[in-house]
C-alpha cells in the first residue's frame, strides 16, 4: 500500500512526539485490496490535548473533541485523527453516548462494524488485524466484529452497510451476520433518512448490486416500503421475464456502475407498475400510466430522503418518460424540447437498460433506440429548433405587432410546434407572417 506525503507527514509528526500512529478503517481495506484509497482515518494513543500540542503548527478544526476526533490541514489534505476508544452505550443508535480513552489500539478495533474494517496499518507497513480482517478480505466475507446483534444495536445503519459492502465488495456476507441484519432491519427506522439515502446511492452502483438487491429485499423495502408490492409480482406479460422487482433489479444492473444518476432512475422506473396493473379477458397484465405514477411516488421518496430538487427533477423526469413511444425525427424533437439534450440521451440509455431485462426479443428495439439517439446528435449539431428560445422571432418581435403576455406565449408554443413538425419553416419573415395572420393581430 502506498501511501501519500501528507499521510506519511501526519503520522511521523505523532511518532516524533512518543505516539503510536496508525491508518485504520476503510483506507487500509482498500489499500490492502488494491482499490482506490480516499479518506485517510488516522488512530493514535495521543490523548486530543496531546493532538492540538503535536499539530500546533497546523490548522487543526476540534471536529469531535469530546469523542477524541480532531481534523488536522496538511497539505491541501483533510485527516481526522482519533484517539484509542472504547464506546458506551448507543442509545440513539447512532453516537455513543460516552466515550473512555485507551491505550491499547486492540480495543479500538473492537468497536468497529466489520472485520474488514478493524485492521490498522503504520507508515512502515506493519498491520494490526486482532480480528482476521485480512483472511476475511481474502475470503470475500462481510462479518461483524464480535455479536452482529450488538454491533447493529450500536447504529441500525450498520445493516445497511453490510448490504453495501457486500455489493460493492462482491462479498457474501456471514452466516451470523446475515441472519442478524434480516431479523434487525426493521430497526433501520430509526436512521436519518440523509445516511439511509447516501448507503442506497452506493449500494446500487456496486458489482453486486443484482445479488444484494434480490437477497436482502427486505432490508430494502425496510427503508422504502414502497418497493414492497414489486416484490415477487408476476407480470403476465409476453415481453416480460422476470417479476417487477427482479426485472427493476436486472435492469438497473445494465447501466453503468459509474453512471448513479441512471442507475438511481432505473431503481424507481417501475415503482408505479403494482398500483396500474390491470389484467384484460385473457389474463395479460397491463400497466398504462405506471410512468407518471411512478414519477410521482418517487418524488415523494426522493422528497423524504433528502435529495436536491434538482436530482429529484432530473430522476422523475426520466422515470415520466421512459415508456413514451418515439417514432421518427419529431418525436425527437419533442422529446429534446420537453426535457432537454441531456435527459434526452440518458432516456435513450434508460430505455435500452429497460429493454435489456425483458424477455430476448425485445432487444432488438435497442436498435432503434440508437439510431434515435443518432438523430437527436444530428438535431443538437445542426443547432435545429427545439425551443421557443431557438425560433427565429423573439417575444418583442410579436409583441410591435400588438400581441400582449399570455397571447405572445400562445402563439409562441403554436410556432413551435409547427416548427418541430416542419410545417413552418423557422425563417423569421414566414413566422412574422404566420404571427401577422393570427386572430388575435387580425383583430387589432
Amino acid at each position: 500500500m502506498t501511501i501519500g506525503a501528507n499521510t506519511e507527514k501526519i503520522l511521523t509528526e505523532l511518532e516524533n512526539h512518543g505516539f503510536e500512529a496508525y491508518m485504520v478503517g476503510g483506507c487500509v481495506r482498500d489499500g490492502i485490496m488494491g482499490r482506490e484509497c480516499n479518506d485517510i482515518d488516522i488512530t493514535t494513543n495521543a490523548l486530543p490535548e496531546q493532538m492540538l500540542a503535536v499539530f500546533s503548527g497546523y490548522k487543526v478544526i476540534p471536529t469531535g473533541i469530546k469523542h477524541g476526533t480532531v481534523t488536522v490541514l496538511c497539505g491541501g489534505e483533510s485527516f481526522e485523527i482519533t484517539t484509542y476508544r472504547i464506546d458506551g452505550e448507543y442509545t440513539d443508535h447512532r453516537r455513543p453516548d460516552e466515550v473512555r480513552f485507551t491505550a491499547d489500539i486492540a480495543d479500538d478495533l473492537a468497536r468497529r462494524d466489520f472485520t474488514v474494517n478493524a485492521v490498522a496499518m503504520d507508515r512502515r507497513g506493519n498491520i494490526v488485524d486482532p480480528f482476521g480482517g485480512r483472511a476475511d478480505m481474502e475470503s470475500g466475507i462481510i462479518r461483524c466484529v464480535g455479536v452482529p446483534q450488538e454491533r447493529f444495536s450500536e447504529d441500525a445503519l450498520r445493516i445497511l452497510r453490510a448490504v453495501r459492502f457486500s455489493a460493492q465488495l462482491g462479498f457474501m456476507i456471514d452466516g451470523a451476520t446475515s441472519e442478524a441484519v434480516h431479523v434487525m432491519r426493521t430497526d433501520l427506522r430509526n436512521i436519518s433518512s440523509e445516511r439511509v439515502r447516501d448507503e442506497l446511492d452506493k449500494l446500487i452502483c456496486g458489482k453486486n448490486a443484482v445479488e444484494v438487491l434480490l437477497g436482502y429485499s427486505d432490508v430494502i423495502t425496510a427503508v422504502i416500503s414502497e418497493f414492497q408490492p414489486s416484490i415477487g409480482l408476476d407480470q403476465r406479460s409476453p415481453y416480460h421475464r422476470y417479476d417487477v422487482w427482479e426485472h427493476t433489479v436486472r435492469a438497473l444492473a445494465t447501466a453503468p456502475a459509474e453512471n448513479m444518476k441512471l442507475r438511481r432512475a432505473l431503481l424507481y422506473h417501475d415503482i408505479g407498475k403494482p398500483a396500474c396493473m390491470k389484467l384484460d379477458e385473457t389474463g395479460r397484465g397491463h400497466f398504462k400510466q405506471h410512468d407518471r405514477v411512478g414519477a410521482e411516488m418517487t418524488s415523494e421518496i426522493m422528497k423524504r430522503l433528502h435529495y436536491d430538487n434538482k436530482t429529484i427533477a432530473y430522476t422523475t423526469a426520466l422515470i415520466a418518460n421512459h415508456s413514451k413511444k418515439l417514432r421518427n425525427r419529431t418525436d425527437v424533437k419533442k422529446m429534446m424540447c420537453k426535457i432537454g439534450d441531456e435527459l434526452f440521451f440518458e432516456l435513450m440509455e434508460m430505455k435500452k437498460c429497460d429493454n435489456s431485462a425483458k424477455n430476448e426479443f425485445v432487444l432488438k428495439e435497442n436498435v432503434f433506440f440508437d439510431k434515435l439517439a443518432d438523430i437527436g446528435r444530428e438535431i443538437a449539431a445542426n443547432d435545429e429548433c427545439r425551443s421557443i428560445r431557438g425560433l427565429a422571432v423573439n417575444g418583442s418581435e410579436l409583441a410591435a405587432l400588438g400581441l400582449k403576455g399570455t397571447e405572445i406565449g400562445e402563439i409562441q408554443r403554436e410556432m413551435l410546434e409547427l416548427v418541430m413538425e416542419e410545417e413552418l419553416p423557422n425563417d423569421r419573415a414566414e413566422l412574422l407572417k404566420f404571427a401577422e395572420q393570427s386572430p388575435t393581430v387580425k383583430c387589432q
